[in-house]
This record gives C-alpha cells, sequence and structure tokens, in this order.
C-alpha cells in the first residue's frame, strides 16, 4: 500500500504491563518445574537410572530458573502495541522479533481472554482475527481493564471502518 494514509510497518508505541513479567515467569516455572520434577523423582524411585536422571533434572531446572531469569524481562522490552484508526500494531518475539499489523477494515473478530494465571495477576489478552494466513495477532499482558477497553474500541473502530474483512 503506497500514497497518502498507507499503513506502514513502524514500531508500535504501547509496553505491556509489567505484572506481564512476573506473569511469564511463572508460566516459565512451571513448564520447568513439571519436567525436573518427574526426572528427579524417577531417578530417586528407579535406582540403575539413578547416574543420569538426577543430573538431567538438575540441568533442566538449571536451564529453566536461567530462562526464567532472563526471558520476561527480554519479552518486557520487546513486545509492544499500539491501535490507531487504520490499524493494529503488534511486535513480539525474543530472539526472532515479529512485527505485524492488521489494518482495520481486515480484522473479523476480537476476543479478549482471562486465563487463571492471568486473573491472578489482573492481566487480559486481546485476540485480532484476520483474514490472514498467518493467524490472529495477540496483545498479551496488558491490565485486565485496559483489555477489555481495548477490545471494545477495536470493535467500535472496526464496525465503523469500511471493508469486507477477507
Amino acid at each position: 500500500m503506497t500514497g497518502e494514509g498507507a499503513v506502514r510497518l513502524r514500531p508500535p508505541r504501547n509496553a505491556v504491563d509489567r505484572r506481564a513479567v512476573a506473569w511469564w515467569r511463572t508460566r516459565c516455572l512451571m513448564a520447568t518445574a513439571a519436567p525436573a520434577a518427574v526426572l528427579g523423582l524417577l531417578g530417586a524411585l528407579v535406582g540403575p537410572a539413578r547416574a543420569w536422571l538426577v543430573p538431567a533434572a538438575a540441568l533442566v531446572a538449571a536451564a529453566g530458573l536461567a530462562g526464567t531469569a532472563f526471558l520476561p524481562l527480554w519479552w518486557f522490552r520487546v513486545h509492544r502495541w499500539e491501535v490507531t484508526d487504520e490499524a493494529v500494531y503488534v511486535r513480539t518475539g525474543a530472539l526472532w522479533q515479529e512485527w505485524r499489523i492488521a489494518p482495520l477494515s481486515r480484522i473479523q473478530t476480537v476476543d479478549t481472554v482471562r486465563g487463571p494465571l492471568e486473573q491472578l495477576f489482573r492481566l487480559g489478552t486481546v485476540t485480532v482475527t484476520t483474514a490472514s494466513s498467518k493467524g490472529a495477532l495477540r496483545i498479551e499482558g496488558l491490565d485486565h481493564e485496559l483489555a477489555a477497553a481495548l477490545g471494545e474500541r477495536l470493535t467500535s473502530l472496526t464496525q465503523a471502518t469500511p471493508g469486507d474483512a477477507t
């Protein structure tokens, strides 16, 4: 798209809520704890395999703790979002960053979701579904009230935007 009023790739202006760091850390710890506990338990119960199961559990736990310390802070620095009168902008990722734009005329549905952990941290996720084969845009780690207001705003904006969302 070129010319006046064209939607172009640019850095989104808004950061996610700071509580998202704790939410992401909790998710990382949960993803690490289960395999480390299973390996450690098997190592304790299965004598002949103890020589490799216990060190494997320690390795999984160490890698998980390192990831838990580093990744959520990195994600907080990278994840950005913005909604304008023309489009939704989202930047996510860690090592491979993804920047996406969804013109309002292409939006088909807007969903606001709050899983159990998100509820605990008073956060929410807004999912914007478009006609793109790439899939929906997800804005995670928003304050739950902001997520609800953003869902309502996007719904109003898309209803007022001409286009067929295909």
